[in-house]
């Protein structure tokens, strides 16, 4: 199993994710815990990956939805010299299970067209489920401002740059309890314009 260590990023004190987390620590797994700073989804993910350390960051979600077996392939992807590892759930062995039936298919479709027509070597860059290597959060100024589109973000502008990207089948499940906290109407624009960025950037290359 990779060496790790858990950050819990949470909005305020009465979340009722923390108890749960406290039941790792008892079992001996390690779990820092990080209160957001900003109530939101991107202030979340943008405070957990400037504070933890390490040189490996891997974002997800604390419903449990990711495939956690994953892990040790993507992290031995990143020893291999990959700066960005994917989960990827629109390839040969990936699945989405449940979720809502709009969202699914355009994330499928966004996946995909970005692959063929702006290069990107994944067919799910809007998957939050990636594993970064530090350097590539130390090289970008992050500036989503919305929410999960942080994903999209970086490894638009990663593949921009040059840096290496990988991609790896998962299988993603919806949450079992409680509601998701993706807005599919309020976050689409910020979508779309890293969706854009992508497009405009392999018709006309910034050094041209």
């Amino acid at each position: 199993m990779t060496p790790h260590r858990i950050y819990l990023v949470y909005d305020f004190d009465e979340d009722d994710t923390i108890p749960v987390a406290r039941q790792f620590i008892e079992r001996g797994h390690p779990v820092t815990f990080l209160k957001n700073p900003q109530r939101g989804v991107v202030s979340a993910i943008k405070t957990g990956l400037k504070t933890a350390e390490g040189e490996s960051l891997l974002v997800t979600m604390a419903d449990m939805s990711d495939d956690y077996a994953d892990v040790d392939k993507m992290y031995k992807l990143l020893t291999e010299g990959y700066d960005i590892v994917c989960g990827s759930r629109y390839v040969s062995g990936g699945r989405q299970v449940g979720g809502p039936f709009v969202k699914k298919n355009l994330s499928r479709a966004a996946g995909l067209s970005l692959k063929i027509i702006a290069g990107l070597p994944t067919h799910d860059a809007t998957n939050s489920y990636k594993l970064y290597r530090r350097k590539v959060i130390e090289l970008f100024e992050i500036e989503s401002d919305g929410g999960f589109e942080i994903g999209l973000e970086l490894v638009v502008k990663a593949h921009i740059a040059g840096l290496r990207i990988a991609e790896i089948p998962t299988i993603w499940h919806d949450r079992a309890q409680g509601q998701s906290r993706f807005k599919l109407i309020k976050w689409s624009p910020k979508y779309l314009k890293w969706y854009m960025h992508a497009l405009k950037n392999a018709i006309l290359p910034a050094d041209k």
